[in-house]
């Protein structure tokens, strides 16, 4: 363990029973033992003295064994009882438990799996080779071509598979370069901002942007696909454009032209074939949720089974998903259900007097709050341990208020991802870095920018925009 592990297991450890010593004024027992959980899990979510993942499959446990009905602390107490003593209803386990398998993981999982089967017939490859065509070998068109190229496979597959996949575009390309030429450290950056910026388009492309859906559910507006599109998409478009903009103007290359090789051939096996079949119809079902009825969550099922049924997808491509991810945002929906049922969060959301504060400034100061502690830990840890306090506060605003709870969601779970200031705010920006083109005052200095722009187009879509259609 390293120092920082070590004091992140104290501090959890010292939060998880200090509930226990300190009773606090207004809060209910079932609310303490939930704050145990929450204070354990955000020393350790931020920290990781054990990984990210344990701490949410964790959370559950704790779950099940502090504030569920099978629990020693309520077993054999029927509801009627426990109401009276403690003013809490013992929660279903079977509940805490089944946000392993909640729509929104499934819904991930399908996004998953088509992502993977991209790789594995060179789908994302030929995408890139099509797409890039029309920028022709102008510096300047380049690299907004590489950033749409990055934003489109980002929408739908992992954002560091991506990055790690278009730095191997532009590698042999930025070896070729002079060691002086700054035009390097725009191309090395601008492939991880643009996987960022273009994770946020779909409700697949990052795991904040399932919290967020999941969250705002739970307050009771389920986003579906294209209503997620709708909202994000045009954000993304202009954030896009400023990044490549920025990064341009910092980065004037001493070159007139570039060539970039691609040599990948469509895979024309009848797996591949297969999969691009599977593809397109789960593309399109997503699109028309609005015309079928069916959601988007379900809808996920079909390239699951179908991928796995033609032997698309084999028993060791399944291994190779990044199960972790989703057993993180399991975990953050389980933590948001403890802070719901024992009104832990009303509890917290009380300790301020937001009617105090007008709506933007709300929207502003948890987009900030995300936008800022995203730069230090996980975004999707980010957005776990804001979403329940924001949705409460959304609630209490009022339905006149602009600060409703899912443009709440929406201010944190895309706030999060525009936070790209360090090397370890995400694991694109580790990639960069990677390269040893990228010195950290680079990254920062357009990080800080990149965020600032975000911050100010969101409220911009805030008040013209989403607070008219949510």
């Amino acid at each position: 363990m390293t120092s920082l592990q070590k004091a992140g297991l104290i501090l959890g450890i010292t939060g998880f029973l200090l509930p226990f010593a300190i009773p606090f004024e207004g809060l209910s027992f079932a609310g303490h033992l939930a704050l145990s959980i929450f204070l354990l899990a955000a020393f350790f979510w931020m920290l990781e003295p054990i990984p990210i993942h344990a701490t949410s499959l964790l959370v559950i446990l704790l779950g099940v064994v502090m504030l569920s009905s099978v629990g020693p602390v309520f077993s054999g107490m029927d509801a009627a009882e426990a109401m009276d003593r403690y003013g809490f209803k013992p929660g279903n386990p079977a509940a805490y438990v089944g946000t392993l398998a909640n729509p929104i993981i499934i819904l991930f999982l399908g996004g998953f799996m088509l992502a993977d089967a991209a790789v594995k017939f060179n789908f994302d490859k030929n995408v890139t080779r099509v797409m890039m065509r029309p920028f022709g070998t102008k510096p300047k068109w380049i690299m907004l071509g590489l950033m749409t190229v990055t934003g489109v496979l980002s929408a739908f597959m992992s954002n560091t598979a991506t990055t790690a996949m278009m730095m191997t575009v532009i590698l042999p390309f930025m070896a070729s370069m002079e060691k002086t030429d700054r035009f390097k450290v725009g191309l090395a950056l601008s492939i991880p901002f643009a996987a960022n910026i273009g994770g946020m388009a779909t409700p697949i492309g990052s795991p904040p942007n399932a919290i967020v859906v999941a969250a705002s559910a739970r307050a009771g507006h389920m986003i579906s696909f294209m209503e997620w599109v709708s909202l994000a998409l045009p954000l993304v478009i202009l954030a896009m454009l400023a990044t490549w903009w920025l990064l341009y103007s910092l980065n004037k290359p001493d070159v007139k032209e570039i060539v970039l090789k691609q040599t990948s051939k469509w895979n024309t096996s009848l797996k591949a074939w297969l999969f691009y079949g599977i593809f397109a119809f789960t593309l399109v079902m997503w699109v028309t949720e609005s015309l079928h009825g069916i959601s988007s969550n379900y809808v996920a099922l079909i390239p699951i089974a179908a991928l796995s049924m033609f032997k698309v997808m084999e028993a060791a491509d399944l291994r190779n998903l990044p199960w972790e991810v989703l057993w993180l945002v399991a975990g953050g929906i389980a933590m948001g259900i403890y802070m719901d049922e024992t009104k832990l969060s009303d509890w917290l959301v009380s300790r301020i007097e937001w009617t105090t504060f007008s709506g933007i400034l709300i929207l502003a100061m948890f987009a900030l709050i995300g936008l800022v502690i995203s730069n230090f830990m996980s975004n999707t840890v980010a957005a776990t341990l804001l979403m329940p306090l924001a949705i409460t506060i959304g609630a209490t605003q009022g339905a006149d208020s602009i600060a409703n709870p899912t443009l709440l969601a929406l201010m944190i779970g895309l706030g999060t991802s525009f936070a790209m200031v360090l090397p370890i705010s995400t694991p694109p920006n580790a990639i960069a870095m990677a390269t040893g083109v990228v010195k950290t005052a680079d990254m920062a200095k357009s990080g800080i920018l990149v965020g600032v722009i975000g911050l100010i187009l969101m409220l911009i879509f805030s008040v013209l925009y989403w607070n008219h259609v949510v």
